[in-house]
């Protein structure tokens, strides 16, 4: 299938690894002009093609200067993935053991972020009828799955997706909203990341954690996503082969939500 996105430019946040580099790559493969955002600027990232701007995007400073750099580079946005998301502040504790600032923080990450991104985008997405996708989770479908604060930015993130929807689809933007469970990135391959700590949590060595995932999320294929196929749903909800796909949740999971 031709996705038909040569041509077009793209803003790629939490493009330094994961969901967001596979994102980026399979962007450039098809063509587009991207600018890839990250705290940190992986060697990945510097090799992938895109434009890497380092920026801490929960912060307006750093959506400022990732959105002038992209105007800059590109001249324009066509397509926007809000895809930074996680964040140091995600511990397996429940609700009494998260506090103020660990919830202000899981917010600004998985959120707000892409609130200011997309407000500072707009201009240019409505200009060029663009197309956004935002990264949630399947946790906001599953909030017992996840810690708590994360479940609830990220059940909020979608709902932000139906309203940007319908509020910017008469100017000619759609947007829509990935979410996955679990995938094959340093959330959960990481040692000292939250999938080693879930992992000491449950009293077991990190490897035998990751290989006992799929039985015990319920995952009906079998295995857990890797980050290329995301990014091949979200390229293909950005271009115009989806053109009349907006306002949806897509969940890429391996059947682990079972509902309706």
């Amino acid at each position: 299938m031709k996705l038909g996105l040569d041509s077009k430019t793209a803003v790629v946040t939490g493009a330094s690894r994961g969901i967001g580099l596979a994102t980026a790559q399979t962007l450039i493969d098809e063509g587009v002009r991207v600018v890839g955002a990250a705290r940190t600027i992986t060697p990945e990232l510097e090799k992938s093609g895109a434009v890497a701007v380092p920026a801490d995007l929960s912060t307006p400073g750093g959506v400022s200067t990732l959105v002038d750099t992209a105007l800059t580079e590109l001249g324009g946005i066509d397509l926007l993935v809000n895809n930074v998301g996680g964040g140091d502040a995600v511990e397996p504790v429940g609700f009494l053991d998260t506090g103020d600032a660990e919830w202000a923080a899981i917010f600004d990450v998985n959120l707000f972020s892409a609130v200011r991104v997309t407000r500072a985008a707009l201009p240019s997405l409505i200009e060029r009828r663009g197309s956004v996708v935002n990264v949630s989770s399947i946790n906001s479908r599953l909030p017992a799955a996840g810690p708590v604060a994360y479940s609830a930015a990220k059940a909020t993130l979608t709902a932000l997706g139906k309203s940007l929807a319908e509020e910017f689809g008469p100017r000619g933007v759609r947007v829509n909203t990935v979410s996955p469970g679990v995938v094959r990135t340093a959330l959960w391959d990481d040692p000292d990341g939250f999938g080693g700590k879930m992992a000491a949590l449950a009293g077991t060595d990190h490897a035998a954690f990751l290989e006992g995932i799929p039985a015990a999320f319920g995952i009906t294929t079998g295995r857990i996503t890797e980050p290329r196929e995301v990014a091949a749903l979200i390229a293909f909800l950005l271009s115009d082969v989806a053109g009349n796909i907006t306002g949806a949740d897509h969940i890429i999971d391996g059947g682990t939500v079972k509902s309706l």
